[in-house]
């Protein structure tokens, strides 16, 4: 809880009892530091910490030491986090004390030595929370969790920022004495935290074990994503064990060799299967044992399986794209389609547009860049500044242009639009995007990208589980879509 006065900091301590077991107190947020504090029915843990250490005021050595010293509220079921440069300096009950070390930038290069020199202090328990610029520096926080637990040493281990979301969510059950979710998704104090709602009612947080079959989402970016409603909200239906993360991945090759493959990797975890998104549909394909031939055709893997020491590649984007337009068009044969872009979900749409015997143009800024994309399926590439969709029976953007950074903007003009009559964009967040808003505007029908993505992703889920993926998304909770 990080609030500026003390009626707002109880008001967020009685709504955060719903989803938390302790609540932490940012009191180097407060104005005013009371004497004493209200008794809470959950366990708390105050902190005072300075900017330098992700603080949210200017604390001098001797104002910190002044404040546990002599300021500090006590009680049975108050915690303290203290900064481990005060260590020497206190005399507290490090039976209820936890010392903590926290870098903003990184991973520092000597953690090993600061979880030695964290585990011969008296606390009770260590904390170490680093910034993680890549999915990889994971690995270094769960073999500190491994090496506190083989030692019998409490610990805390944290990667920040949204490449670490893996050790807050998988922490606890691999011994991480407790994890930490924001009240709500404005409310966070640190880069990647996510709310304790989302952490017990998204991603099942208490349920996890060993046992638990770990999936995910491999790409950049992928906070966006609604894979993990998706696939979480199936696991808990089917009766699954099953957990479904996103992994912010910059290194494919790395991470498949370092943290995936049953051969190389370096974590001991059951991880099952991956979807895989943009960037990296491509690249990952040198990683696996085996790729079904339609994926092989299509140039572009979405789907991996972990089989005992194999990874297997598949694609299921071309049935998952393809399924909402049957179910609206019946057939495609002969149809006039323009595709905009020209990267994975691209070859997967051309691909099984193919199959059903439609004519497909490729649109792109840089043609140059779609040419051997098209010369593969022998269809026509265009620019799309200088296009043209009159005529034409379906236009589909397979490009980001209209969510993230680009969500006020639409890949091609109204006018460009007009006399097409069908819009597809694949883009499910936002679900109406600008393209879809000026396609109604002009007469178009219009559809979203969020049919498909379930489509696909239920066929990920029968893949990976054996199971039937038989439920609908309207029963979702869809407050933690967009």
């Amino acid at each position: 809880m990080c609030e500026r006065d003390l009626d707002a900091l109880w008001s967020a301590c009685e709504r955060a009892v719903e989803w938390a077991d302790w609540i932490e107190l940012r009191l180097d947020c407060l104005e005013e530091i009371p004497d004493n504090f209200k008794e809470m029915t959950r366990p708390l843990i105050l902190t005072f910490r300075p900017a330098e250490q992700g603080g949210y005021r200017e604390l001098t050595r001797e104002e910190r030491q002044r404040f546990w010293s002599s300021k500090a509220p006590h009680g049975e079921t108050v915690w303290w986090d203290i900064e481990g440069d005060l260590v020497h300096d206190l005399a507290p009950d490090w039976s209820r004390v936890i010392v903590s070390h926290h870098d903003f930038s990184g991973v520092p290069a000597d953690l090993e030595q600061i979880y030695e020199r964290l585990a011969h202090t008296p606390a009770a328990v260590i904390k170490i929370a680093v910034q993680a610029n890549d999915i990889l520096d994971c690995l270094l926080l769960f073999k500190i969790l491994d090496r506190a637990r083989s030692e019998e040493r409490e610990i805390i281990a944290i990667a920040m920022g949204n490449a670490g979301i893996a050790t807050r969510v998988l922490g606890p059950s691999r011994g991480s004495f407790l994890t930490y979710g924001a009240l709500d998704d404005e409310s966070a104090t640190a880069p990647g935290q996510v709310n304790a709602r989302k952490l017990r009612s998204l991603y099942h947080l208490d349920t996890i074990d060993a046992e638990t079959m770990i999936c995910g989402l491999v790409g950049l970016p992928v906070m966006h994503s609604v894979s993990p409603l998706i696939h979480n909200t199936a696991f808990v239906e089917a009766g699954v064990n099953g957990v479904y993360l996103p992994f912010e991945v910059l290194d494919a090759a790395q991470f498949f060799k370092r943290m995936v493959h049953p051969r190389t990797r370096e974590l001991n975890w059951n991880l099952r299967g991956l979807s895989i998104t943009a960037p990296h549909k491509q690249t990952v394909m040198e990683c696996l044992d085996w790729i079904e031939p339609d994926a092989k055709e299509i140039g572009a893997v979405n789907t991996v399986v972990v089989e005992g020491e194999r990874l297997l590649g598949y694609n299921t984007d071309a049935a998952g794209f393809i399924d909402p337009l049957l179910k609206r068009f019946t057939s495609l044969r002969d149809a006039r389609v323009a595709i905009i872009g020209g990267g994975g979900a691209a070859r997967a749409a051309t691909w099984a547009l193919q199959r059903q015997k439609a004519m497909v143009t490729l649109f792109a800024r840089n043609v140059a860049k779609v040419q051997s994309l098209a010369d593969l399926f022998g269809i026509s590439c265009a620019s799309l500044s200088e296009a043209s969709f009159a005529g034409f029976d379906l236009v589909i953007n397979t490009t980001p242009v209209g969510s993230g950074a680009h969500i006020d903007q639409s890949p091609v003009t109204r006018a460009q639009l007009s006399g097409s009559r069908c819009v597809y964009d694949l883009i499910y967040n936002p679900a109406q995007t600008l393209l879809l808003r000026e396609a109604q505007e002009i007469g178009c029908e219009t559809l979203g990208g969020l049919e498909m993505l379930v489509a696909q992703a239920g066929l990920q889920f029968e893949l990976w589980t054996g199971r039937k993926f038989s439920h609908g998304f309207s029963r979702m909770n869809t407050d933690f879509m967009y």
